[in-house]
């Protein structure tokens, strides 16, 4: 089916209790796999690409790859920029048909970042945006940055002033790989919920165990990012695929890397409760 706008997934989301699953892809094979496993779990999805992704292959070239197959799938499917650096990708990624697009002024003092985000809000239209307030640490693309947690009042006034359609809180996660189990700051999370009355989303998930992912759903997240954790998948898969000699071909051994990102989606589909959403 065509794509749709993220707006109405996850006000669809917050409304049944559960989470889209956001799954950022880098090439082909992971589109193929997050769209087949959504396919197999009746659920709503969104792919996403990072800036880095997009210095890879250019928007326009990912847009219409991930067009072309996604009107082929029976589930709904939204294609949104994650982590927007400039308003100018911003606006190429909406040129080239993203429903959706985060710009992350996060790193940019309080009214910075509002003035970034209106841009872009003013620049998208009906195209719904994500924002962030505060850092979420680690490692995103070529950026690496210290955790500085939401204030929930800011939050409020933030979301009012930007008029987002979807907002990312700093409560405790980080980009990349965790060194120890990630400490979430729940009641922060609660606070923000009741403060800023639009979906909230979970950025650095890959490696925050599966309960503490469900009870962030419960206190109103309403997106989950999966970068690193598919990243990994993949990449195990490819090495051991060419470990056992999976000869030459690179259709061989990105099929079982394909295989093997599906069946994470799969899963992580199921903790995120969006299994069997897409005919809700």
């Amino acid at each position: 089916m065509p794509f749709v706008k993220s707006d109405a997934m996850l006000r669809s989301a917050r409304q049944g209790g559960y989470a889209v699953g956001a799954f950022n892809a880098e090439n082909m094979e992971m589109v193929q796999a997050i769209l087949a496993a959504a396919e197999e779990m009746r659920a709503p999805v969104m792919i996403q690409t990072t800036p880095g992704t997009l210095r890879y292959a250019p928007p326009e070239v990912f847009a219409g790859m991930v067009r072309a197959l996604a009107e082929k799938a029976a589930v709904p499917a939204a294609l949104h920029l994650d982590h927007g650096d400039s308003a100018e990708l911003a606006r190429r990624c909406l040129a080239a048909g993203y429903t959706s697009v985060m710009i992350d002024g996060s790193r940019l003092p309080f009214e910075e970042n509002i003035a970034l985000t209106l841009r872009v809000v003013g620049m998208a239209g009906a195209v719904p945006v994500e924002a962030e307030l505060g850092t979420v640490g680690g490692k995103e693309d070529t950026l690496t940055a210290r955790a500085a947690y939401t204030d929930p009042e800011q939050a409020a006034e933030f979301v009012c002033r930007t008029g987002i359609a979807s907002f990312a809180p700093a409560i405790g996660t980080a980009h990349g790989v965790y060194r120890a189990e990630p400490k979430l700051d729940l009641d922060r999370l609660s606070a923000i919920r009741d403060a800023a009355p639009v979906p909230l989303v979970l950025h650095g998930t890959s490696g925050v165990p599966d309960d503490t992912v469900r009870e962030c759903i419960r206190r109103g997240i309403c997106k989950v990012n999966y970068a690193t954790d598919l990243r990994q998948t993949f990449t195990a898969a490819v090495r051991q695929a060419l470990e056992e000699d999976a000869g030459f071909d690179p259709k061989k051994y990105l099929s079982r890397a394909r295989e093997a990102v599906k069946r994470r989606v799969c899963a992580l589909i199921r903790v995120c409760g969006s299994d069997g959403k897409a005919d809700a």
